[in-house]
């Protein structure tokens, strides 16, 4: 896997290391060989970083063609329209068959390079006006984490690269191998690309929160139950309203999608790591059939249970 991550002057260092830092800990792990991650800039020359430091070491816009990933984790704050050069460079690279990321910022020349007109896109949530402005084609999503479109990714601000990252990584390698990595990072292992970023909200009391917190971790230990909003705010103590709007508020989705999502991120690890048929392992996760597993695992994942096993089953020499 070969990445090349863009850098300009005047980006910060943790935009610029998120992505040279997940995808090289890849690597370090042992996970896949030959993840490689290479810095380019559009003059082959160094930069300065927000933060005064020199980055030297970098390459010029010839190791784009032919990357399997081309990053653009950042973008220059009073966001000017991307150069004929660097969209020409992106585009190509695209055409070429390469995924392009577009992290925070980023997703404006993505978006420059019409490589998303008539898609979706997602940026900072408040730079997201500026974006539906800027390229009306595009449909601009103020609230999700990230946003995949198999060819062209983009995320929200800053700490959302990490989880569109991590996504990258479990989209090539599975579920097990971007758990190991996560654990390394002391992340989070997987947020769903639709759950909502941060934006102006009440924060919900500690009292609430909670037992927000602890009704989660009871869910993800029974996650064969049925687990409706009435009986997971009959855990926490609350009313059904109250429960749903506090939970809102505390995780940025509603309850049933979280459920949801932590029922497929089960079911793909027990894809993983066992040889439980589809039925039983529908059951384990909560789906009240195989056939609605596989209806929800195909919306979601874009494969069946079956192939995603076939890709990403662990064995004892894997």
């Amino acid at each position: 896997m070969d990445i090349a991550v863009h850098a300009f002057d005047g980006m910060t260092m943790f935009h610029l290391a998120t992505p040279l830092l997940v995808f090289g800990e890849v690597s370090r792990l042992g996970l896949a060989p030959g993840w490689r991650t290479r810095v380019w800039t559009q003059d082959g020359r160094g930069i300065r970083t927000a933060e005064g430091l020199l980055v030297e070491d970098v390459a010029g816009p010839e190791v784009v063609p032919g990357a399997d990933i081309v990053v653009l984790p950042s973008w220059p704050t009073d966001l000017p329209p991307a150069g004929e050069d660097l969209v020409d460079v992106v585009s190509r690279a695209h055409a070429g068959g390469s995924t392009v990321v577009g992290l925070c910022l980023g997703a404006f020349p993505v978006t420059d390079s019409a490589l998303l007109d008539g898609r979706g896109a997602v940026t900072h949530w408040a730079a997201a006006p500026l974006l539906q402005q800027r390229r009306a084609a595009v449909q601009v999503n103020a609230s999700a984490l990230y946003l995949d479109h198999g060819d062209v990714l983009t995320s929200a601000g800053t700490a959302s690269g990490l989880d569109a990252c991590l996504h990258v990584v479990r989209t090539h390698l599975g579920s097990a191998a971007a758990g190991t990595l996560a654990r390394h990072l002391v992340v989070a292992p997987h947020r769903d690309g639709d759950q909502a970023q941060f934006v102006r909200r009440p924060v919900p009391d500690p009292g609430g929160a909670g037992r927000i917190g602890a009704t989660m971790e009871w869910a993800l230990a029974n996650l064969d139950r049925d687990l409706t909003v009435d009986e997971l705010a009959g855990h926490a103590r609350m009313s059904g309203r109250n429960f749903t709007r506090r939970f809102t508020e505390a995780v940025g989705t509603s309850p049933a999608r979280w459920v949801l999502s932590q029922r497929l991120e089960e079911a793909r690890r027990l894809l993983e790591t066992t040889t439980w048929s589809i039925e039983r392992t529908a059951r384990a996760c909560g789906f009240r059939s195989a056939v609605t597993f596989r209806q929800n695992f195909t919306a979601a994942y874009a494969t069946t249970p079956t192939s995603y096993r076939q890709r990403f089953r662990v064995t004892d020499g894997a």
